[in-house]
Protein backbone atom coordinates (compact mmCIF):
# COMPACT_ATOMS: atom_id res chain seq x y z
CA UNK A 1 0.00 0.00 0.00
CA UNK A 2 1.27 3.29 -0.65
CA UNK A 3 2.20 5.70 2.02
CA UNK A 4 2.83 9.94 2.76
CA UNK A 5 6.57 8.93 3.92
CA UNK A 6 8.88 6.71 3.39
CA UNK A 7 11.50 6.25 6.21
CA UNK A 8 15.66 7.08 5.57
CA UNK A 9 18.44 6.99 7.01
CA UNK A 10 18.63 8.48 10.20
CA UNK A 11 15.44 8.61 11.24
CA UNK A 12 14.39 11.17 8.28
CA UNK A 13 11.16 10.87 6.77
CA UNK A 14 10.86 11.79 3.05
CA UNK A 15 7.56 12.44 1.65
CA UNK A 16 5.68 11.26 -1.43
CA UNK A 17 3.29 12.66 -4.02
CA UNK A 18 0.27 11.90 -1.50
CA UNK A 19 1.50 14.78 0.65
CA UNK A 20 1.32 17.42 -1.68
CA UNK A 21 -0.61 20.38 -1.49
CA UNK A 22 -3.02 23.27 -3.54
CA UNK A 23 -0.74 26.09 -3.16
CA UNK A 24 2.25 25.38 -4.44
CA UNK A 25 3.15 21.77 -5.95
CA UNK A 26 6.72 22.08 -4.59
CA UNK A 27 5.22 21.89 -0.98
CA UNK A 28 3.00 19.51 1.16
CA UNK A 29 -0.23 20.33 2.34
CA UNK A 30 -0.04 20.53 6.48
CA UNK A 31 -2.06 17.69 6.94
CA UNK A 32 0.29 14.93 6.99
CA UNK A 33 3.13 16.95 8.78
CA UNK A 34 0.98 17.75 11.44
CA UNK A 35 0.09 13.65 11.82
CA UNK A 36 3.89 12.82 11.40
CA UNK A 37 3.99 15.75 14.80
CA UNK A 38 1.67 13.42 16.26
CA UNK A 39 3.24 10.59 15.33
CA UNK A 40 5.85 11.37 17.16
CA UNK A 41 4.58 12.75 20.04
CA UNK A 42 2.88 9.66 21.17
CA UNK A 43 6.07 8.06 20.48
CA UNK A 44 7.67 9.97 23.25
CA UNK A 45 4.49 9.79 25.98
CA UNK A 46 5.39 8.69 29.40
CA UNK A 47 1.48 7.93 30.03
CA UNK A 48 0.51 4.33 29.22
CA UNK A 49 -3.23 4.32 27.26
CA UNK A 50 -2.94 8.41 28.05
CA UNK A 51 -5.22 10.38 25.37
CA UNK A 52 -4.79 12.96 23.12
CA UNK A 53 -6.22 16.60 24.39
CA UNK A 54 -4.78 18.94 22.63
CA UNK A 55 -2.43 19.79 20.07
CA UNK A 56 -1.82 23.24 19.03
CA UNK A 57 0.87 23.02 15.46
CA UNK A 58 2.07 26.99 13.92
CA UNK A 59 2.98 26.24 10.41
CA UNK A 60 6.39 28.57 10.54
CA UNK A 61 7.09 28.39 6.94
CA UNK A 62 5.88 26.04 3.57
CA UNK A 63 6.76 22.64 4.30
CA UNK A 64 8.43 20.85 1.28
CA UNK A 65 8.74 17.72 -0.58
CA UNK A 66 12.01 17.02 0.84
CA UNK A 67 13.29 14.98 3.69
CA UNK A 68 12.23 15.57 7.42
CA UNK A 69 13.31 14.97 10.80
CA UNK A 70 11.17 14.78 13.64
CA UNK A 71 11.81 15.56 17.28
CA UNK A 72 9.99 15.42 20.10
CA UNK A 73 10.76 16.30 23.63
CA UNK A 74 8.58 16.60 27.35
CA UNK A 75 8.08 20.34 28.06
CA UNK A 76 5.97 19.03 31.75
CA UNK A 77 6.27 14.80 32.55
CA UNK A 78 3.45 13.74 34.79
CA UNK A 79 1.82 10.66 35.73
CA UNK A 80 -1.93 12.05 35.28
CA UNK A 81 -0.91 14.81 33.06
CA UNK A 82 1.73 15.30 30.35
CA UNK A 83 3.35 18.09 28.33
CA UNK A 84 4.93 17.35 25.11
CA UNK A 85 6.61 19.63 21.81
CA UNK A 86 7.64 17.90 18.48
CA UNK A 87 9.44 20.11 15.90
CA UNK A 88 9.52 19.32 12.18
CA UNK A 89 12.84 20.36 10.08
CA UNK A 90 14.63 20.21 7.01
CA UNK A 91 16.96 17.42 7.17
CA UNK A 92 19.36 19.07 4.88
CA UNK A 93 19.93 21.69 7.07
CA UNK A 94 17.86 21.92 10.26
CA UNK A 95 15.40 24.54 9.41
CA UNK A 96 12.59 24.50 11.32
CA UNK A 97 9.39 24.58 9.65
CA UNK A 98 6.60 23.48 12.21
CA UNK A 99 6.48 22.90 15.54
CA UNK A 100 3.73 21.60 17.78
CA UNK A 101 2.81 21.47 21.78
CA UNK A 102 0.32 18.72 22.51
CA UNK A 103 -1.55 17.56 26.27
CA UNK A 104 -1.67 14.10 27.08
CA UNK A 105 -4.35 13.15 29.90
CA UNK A 106 -5.01 9.64 31.73
CA UNK A 107 -7.79 7.93 30.34
CA UNK A 108 -10.24 6.92 32.75
CA UNK A 109 -14.11 5.53 31.94
CA UNK A 110 -16.40 7.75 33.35
CA UNK A 111 -20.24 7.42 33.55
CA UNK A 112 -21.26 10.72 31.32
CA UNK A 113 -23.56 11.33 28.93
CA UNK A 114 -23.01 9.99 25.30
CA UNK A 115 -21.11 11.99 22.46
CA UNK A 116 -23.56 14.26 20.00
CA UNK A 117 -24.49 11.91 17.48
CA UNK A 118 -22.92 12.53 13.73
CA UNK A 119 -24.41 13.56 10.44
CA UNK A 120 -25.41 10.80 8.26
CA UNK A 121 -22.57 8.05 8.36
CA UNK A 122 -20.77 7.66 5.16
CA UNK A 123 -22.73 4.65 3.93
CA UNK A 124 -25.04 5.78 0.55
CA UNK A 125 -22.93 8.59 -0.41
CA UNK A 126 -21.01 9.20 -3.27
CA UNK A 127 -17.70 9.75 -3.45
CA UNK A 128 -16.32 13.06 -4.24
CA UNK A 129 -14.97 13.84 -7.38
CA UNK A 130 -11.41 15.78 -8.27
CA UNK A 131 -11.96 19.18 -7.04
CA UNK A 132 -11.27 21.53 -10.02
CA UNK A 133 -8.34 23.33 -8.45
CA UNK A 134 -6.41 20.30 -7.44
CA UNK A 135 -4.60 19.67 -11.01
CA UNK A 136 -1.81 17.09 -10.01
CA UNK A 137 -1.93 13.54 -11.15
CA UNK A 138 -1.61 12.29 -7.53
CA UNK A 139 -1.58 14.87 -4.29
CA UNK A 140 -2.59 14.72 -0.90
CA UNK A 141 -6.24 14.72 -2.53
CA UNK A 142 -5.78 11.40 -3.29
CA UNK A 143 -4.14 10.33 0.50
CA UNK A 144 -8.10 10.30 1.53
CA UNK A 145 -11.39 9.16 0.21
CA UNK A 146 -14.02 11.86 0.32
CA UNK A 147 -17.92 11.69 1.03
CA UNK A 148 -19.68 14.24 1.40
CA UNK A 149 -22.59 15.72 3.67
CA UNK A 150 -23.04 18.62 2.40
CA UNK A 151 -20.99 21.43 0.44
CA UNK A 152 -18.33 20.23 -1.56
CA UNK A 153 -14.88 21.17 -2.82
CA UNK A 154 -16.04 23.43 -5.52
CA UNK A 155 -18.64 24.59 -3.35
CA UNK A 156 -18.16 27.78 -1.68
CA UNK A 157 -19.67 27.82 2.29
CA UNK A 158 -19.59 25.20 4.97
CA UNK A 159 -19.08 21.64 4.54
CA UNK A 160 -19.30 18.53 6.15
CA UNK A 161 -17.57 15.23 4.71
CA UNK A 162 -16.60 11.67 5.88
CA UNK A 163 -13.61 10.74 5.20
CA UNK A 164 -11.33 7.60 5.09
CA UNK A 165 -7.17 6.76 4.43
CA UNK A 166 -6.49 5.61 1.25
CA UNK A 167 -2.24 5.56 2.35
CA UNK A 168 -0.68 4.19 4.73
CA UNK A 169 1.49 7.08 7.23
CA UNK A 170 4.62 4.75 6.96
CA UNK A 171 4.70 1.62 4.50
CA UNK A 172 2.96 -0.89 6.47
CA UNK A 173 1.97 1.18 9.02
CA UNK A 174 -1.42 2.60 8.81
CA UNK A 175 -2.29 6.11 10.45
CA UNK A 176 -3.79 5.55 13.81
CA UNK A 177 -7.31 7.91 13.98
CA UNK A 178 -5.99 10.11 15.45
CA UNK A 179 -3.11 10.85 12.42
CA UNK A 180 -5.40 10.36 9.59
CA UNK A 181 -7.98 12.87 12.50
CA UNK A 182 -4.92 15.21 11.84
CA UNK A 183 -4.27 14.16 8.32
CA UNK A 184 -7.79 15.25 7.18
CA UNK A 185 -8.55 17.73 9.83
CA UNK A 186 -6.18 20.73 8.35
CA UNK A 187 -8.60 20.62 5.26
CA UNK A 188 -11.39 21.91 6.57
CA UNK A 189 -10.66 25.32 5.77
CA UNK A 190 -10.23 23.55 2.05
CA UNK A 191 -13.54 21.95 1.98
CA UNK A 192 -15.15 25.23 3.85
CA UNK A 193 -13.96 27.76 1.18
CA UNK A 194 -15.98 30.93 0.62
CA UNK A 195 -13.13 32.49 -1.61
CA UNK A 196 -12.48 31.24 -5.60
CA UNK A 197 -9.37 29.29 -5.25
CA UNK A 198 -8.49 30.35 -8.98
CA UNK A 199 -8.34 34.23 -7.37
CA UNK A 200 -7.21 33.86 -3.56
CA UNK A 201 -5.11 31.95 -1.41
CA UNK A 202 -6.50 31.50 1.99
CA UNK A 203 -3.41 29.36 3.55
CA UNK A 204 -3.65 28.80 7.23
CA UNK A 205 -0.89 29.50 9.65
CA UNK A 206 -1.57 27.13 12.87
CA UNK A 207 -4.07 24.14 13.28
CA UNK A 208 -5.38 23.64 16.74
CA UNK A 209 -7.20 20.53 18.06
CA UNK A 210 -9.12 19.64 21.10
CA UNK A 211 -10.41 16.62 21.73
CA UNK A 212 -13.15 15.18 23.92
CA UNK A 213 -12.06 11.69 23.26
CA UNK A 214 -10.07 9.77 21.10
CA UNK A 215 -11.41 9.19 17.53
CA UNK A 216 -12.05 5.39 16.66
CA UNK A 217 -13.12 3.40 13.45
CA UNK A 218 -12.29 3.79 9.90
CA UNK A 219 -14.39 6.22 8.68
CA UNK A 220 -13.80 10.08 10.35
CA UNK A 221 -15.49 13.14 9.73
CA UNK A 222 -15.43 16.77 9.75
CA UNK A 223 -18.04 19.96 9.69
CA UNK A 224 -16.37 23.09 8.42
CA UNK A 225 -17.08 26.76 8.57
CA UNK A 226 -14.54 29.78 7.04
CA UNK A 227 -15.33 33.56 8.39
CA UNK A 228 -12.79 35.77 6.32
CA UNK A 229 -12.63 38.94 7.71
CA UNK A 230 -11.98 42.02 5.32
CA UNK A 231 -7.99 42.77 6.75
CA UNK A 232 -6.39 40.18 5.38
CA UNK A 233 -7.34 37.57 7.91
CA UNK A 234 -9.53 35.06 8.66
CA UNK A 235 -10.79 31.81 11.12
CA UNK A 236 -11.98 28.06 10.37
CA UNK A 237 -13.63 26.34 12.60
CA UNK A 238 -14.54 22.42 12.62
CA UNK A 239 -16.03 19.80 14.25
CA UNK A 240 -14.91 16.44 14.01
CA UNK A 241 -16.98 12.76 14.44
CA UNK A 242 -16.37 9.69 14.19
CA UNK A 243 -19.63 6.66 14.21
CA UNK A 244 -20.39 7.19 17.52
CA UNK A 245 -20.79 11.02 18.03
CA UNK A 246 -18.39 13.96 18.15
CA UNK A 247 -14.96 14.17 19.32
CA UNK A 248 -13.70 17.17 19.19
CA UNK A 249 -12.93 20.70 17.50
CA UNK A 250 -10.27 22.66 15.55
CA UNK A 251 -9.52 26.25 14.53
CA UNK A 252 -7.18 27.86 11.66
CA UNK A 253 -6.13 30.92 11.38
CA UNK A 254 -5.87 31.65 7.25
CA UNK A 255 -3.83 34.28 5.79
CA UNK A 256 -6.15 36.12 3.10
CA UNK A 257 -4.59 37.28 -0.51
CA UNK A 258 -5.01 37.58 -4.01
CA UNK A 259 -3.37 35.63 -6.33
Amino acid sequence: MAALYEPGNDDVFVPTAYTRGPWDRRHQHAGPPSALLAHAIEAAAHIAGGQLARIALDILRPVPLEPLRVTARHVRPGRRVEHLEAILTLAADGTELMRARAWRLRSEALALADPEPPPAGPRGLEPAGRPSFWTDETAYIDALEWRFVHGGFDVPGPAACWTRMNVDLLPGRPASPLEHLLVMGDAASGISAVLDWSTWTFANVDFSVALERPPDGEWLGMDGVTRPGDRGAGVCSGVFFDAAGRVGSSSQILLLAPR
